[in-house]
């Protein structure tokens, strides 16, 4: 759900929130916590990437993404808020005292019970093998390769959908509209990822973005001089005109594939810019 809040400032006259229906009741389990520190996009005191920094202390929620505790049912305990990623995460309490977490689908909810197995019944929640899912049925967190844990559909209101099964191979619709073909021993888990809104929110003001960790960034076209940026100098009142756009260390921005894993094209049955 999303919330305006009144303008009684300058950042929030456009800042649009989501409010995100968590139910935490208690702290996080202490083994599910890892501490994130150090500084971001830095290498011995020098920058390795730029426009990141620290931002705000946080801690970061281990996740479950290979759903491995077979035949154990569990029960969802708390829907919580990550601040590592974009949708909710869920707390799996498990019948025999291990605790989990979980990428919460749309539709979870406290009390629910969830189970990861060969043979689970297609309910929001259960992770089960991609030949044991009907066609037509929205999916999430799916396998690549078996016992990797899950690597795809992993972002907030995204799903997939298995179109076509053959032989060992199971044809699944991507949120892309590509269709790619992933092993039918792969895993993955039932629903449709909540936080649906989140691409609508917006940021508001500049001071939120320093506390998720995003410096400033200046145009190329910008830079006073052109060895700073092979757009700076003169180009900044005229623009680059019939010069490709470059990076600031020379690699083109604009019409330059930069995909270098081909040999897995075999595994593309339709492409996501084919109609």
């Amino acid at each position: 759900m999303l919330k305006r809040l009144k303008p009684t400032t300058p950042g929030q006259r456009g800042m649009v929130l989501l409010v995100s229906k968590t139910n935490k009741k208690s702290k996080s389990a202490r083994g599910l916590l890892k501490p994130l520190k150090g500084p971001k996009g830095r290498s011995k005191g020098k920058i390795s990437q730029r426009h990141q920094s620290r931002g705000a202390k946080k801690f970061y929620r281990i996740i479950d993404f290979k759903r491995n505790k077979s035949d154990v049912e569990g029960l969802v305990y708390t829907i919580e808020y990550d601040p590592n990623r974009n949708c909710n995460i869920a707390m799996v309490n498990y019948i025999d005292g291990d605790k989990r977490y979980i990428l919460a689908p749309e539709g979870l909810k406290a009390g629910d019970k969830v189970v990861s197995s060969s043979k689970a019944a297609p309910k929001i929640g259960n992770a089960t093998e991609l030949s044991n899912i009907p066609l037509g049925v929205s999916i999430h967190n799916i396998e690549i390769n078996p016992g990797r844990g899950g690597q795809m559909v992993r972002s907030a209101g995204t799903s997939a959908v298995i179109t076509a099964k053959e032989g060992k191979y199971v044809n699944i619709k991507m949120p892309s509209g590509e269709v790619k073909r992933f092993l039918a021993s792969c895993m993955a888990t039932i629903g449709v990822l909540g936080n649906a809104d989140f691409k609508n929110t917006k940021i508001g003001k500049a001071g939120r973005k320093r506390h998720m960790g995003i410096r400033p960034t200046v145009r190329g076209i910008a830079f006073s001089n052109p060895r700073d940026h092979s757009h700076g100098g003169s180009y900044k009142s005229t623009g680059i005109g019939l010069k490709t756009p470059v990076s600031r260390t020379g690699v083109p921005s604009k019409g330059y594939k930069t995909r270098k894993r081909k040999h897995t094209d075999i595994y593309k049955v339709r492409d996501r810019r084919s109609k």
